[in-house]
């Protein structure tokens, strides 16, 4: 399939101008407190109405509301069928539990249980910020308290999330990743693009969350984890993805030692989660005996 394609789609989430031009005087004077400004920015998910396509699984899954001590929020968690065969979703940033329905529904037909939650300062889940150290450790807890899960799928920010989990331990027998990005600078990089700031920003933002994280924060990025991943992974990703370029897909890929890449067009980075087609391959994906 072609994998260059100018038909890119837009970004999935747009930054408000008067938080553009803010960026940009502010930078004037001080590209430091730019810096700050725009790493609150960058850990503050945007929260999005539940579209009416959602509501079912919503409804009919039963919600319950976990701690985790380790970074003392509260966390919804959706339960979607039951079955001794889970599947754990990871939605991506400023993303949903529901996010993934058209999958559940697909999984729920063959047996498989589903579980879900809203992220650390997403959808009803407590916090204003976030970032991916959180979000492993939620992944942790849940897998203590609803695992073991036979496999999980991750969007996005979700997939980065689970790339990260996988190589620490988290022990799951298939994993599929949804439009992941691979190097946390270039997530930043991107960011201060859109933002419309200078590149010296970007390069400030890492350096506050390398001393945050107390560690070069790329040591996380996708690719490079997924060089201690064993398991069958299908990596997702479509050709006009306008949030996150193919190539970081194929990059993942080169370095898991069990992967197969599925590339779409046309489907953008979000329409992808909803086409029955890509629903289908997934799910085939985790149901077939190895």
């Amino acid at each position: 399939m072609n994998l260059k394609s100018s038909n890119i789609f837009p970004p999935s989430l747009n930054i408000p101008l008067p938080i553009i031009l803010f960026s940009k005087t502010l930078q004037n004077f001080s590209t430091h407190l730019t810096a700050k400004f725009a790493a609150k920015l960058f850990t503050t998910p945007v929260s999005f109405p539940i579209p009416k396509r959602e509501k079912v699984m919503l409804e009919s899954a039963q919600k319950k509301t976990i701690n985790v001590p380790s970074i003392n929020k509260d966390i919804q968690m959706l339960s979607y069928g039951y079955s001794t065969k889970k599947v754990l979703f990871v939605h991506g940033w400023a993303g949903r539990s529901t996010q993934l329905y058209m999958i559940a529904d697909k999984l729920l037909e063959k047996g498989y249980m589903v579980i879900s939650f809203d992220g650390p300062s997403h959808g009803n889940s407590t916090g204003k910020t976030t970032e991916m150290p959180e979000f492993l450790e939620a992944i942790s807890e849940i897998n203590k308290q609803f695992g073991p899960f036979d496999a999980a799928i991750g969007h996005s920010f979700g997939a980065m999330c689970l790339f990260n989990a996988i190589s620490e331990g988290f022990s799951i027998n298939k994993f599929v990743s949804v439009g992941s990005a691979d190097k946390i600078s270039d997530v930043i990089l991107n960011f201060t693009k859109n933002l419309k700031v200078k590149p010296i920003i970007a390069k400030k933002m890492k350096r506050l969350f390398d001393k945050k994280w107390q560690r070069d924060i790329d040591i996380h990025s996708s690719s490079n984890v997924a060089k201690k991943i064993t398991i069958p992974t299908l990596v997702v990703h479509d050709t006009t993805d306008g949030d996150v370029s193919v190539s970081c897909a194929i990059k993942i890929r080169q370095n898991l030692q069990n992967g197969k890449l599925l590339i779409t067009e046309g489907l953008g980075h979000t329409k992808i989660l909803r086409n029955s087609k890509v629903a289908s391959r997934i799910v085939d994906f985790i149901t077939q005996q190895s």
